[in-house]
């Protein structure tokens, strides 16, 4: 899902995914995932496109995505976490860490 909403968001595309990767976007790319510019209001043209698709099933749609993107984000940041870690803690390998090279 969220990487046809990255494919939709550089193709210019207003999808579903492309709405959810806009709302994401500050926490997508501080984990690494790359994004053209992110659509305008997405929160409430999402939740539009939901209620016209779903009518009184959009808030529970909306939320069922909402928990998609959350769950997604905070898979990625942990993954990110366990990476940097992991390059730190290699015994006999020079940190790759730019931080630690420049002293």
């Amino acid at each position: 899902m969220i990487e046809r909403g990255v494919k939709d968001l550089a193709a210019g595309r207003e999808s579903r995914e492309a709405l959810l990767v806009s709302i994401g976007a500050p926490r997508l790319q501080s984990v690494g995932v790359e994004l053209s510019a992110p659509i305008a209001s997405p929160e409430h043209k999402l939740y539009a496109l939901l209620a016209n698709e779903k009518g009184d099933g959009a808030h529970s749609a909306y939320n069922a995505l909402i928990r998609r993107l959350v769950s997604f984000e905070r898979a990625a940041s942990r993954e990110r976490s366990a990476a940097r870690e992991d390059d730190r803690c290699r015994p006999g390998e020079p940190s790759r860490d730019p931080s630690q090279s420049m002293q």
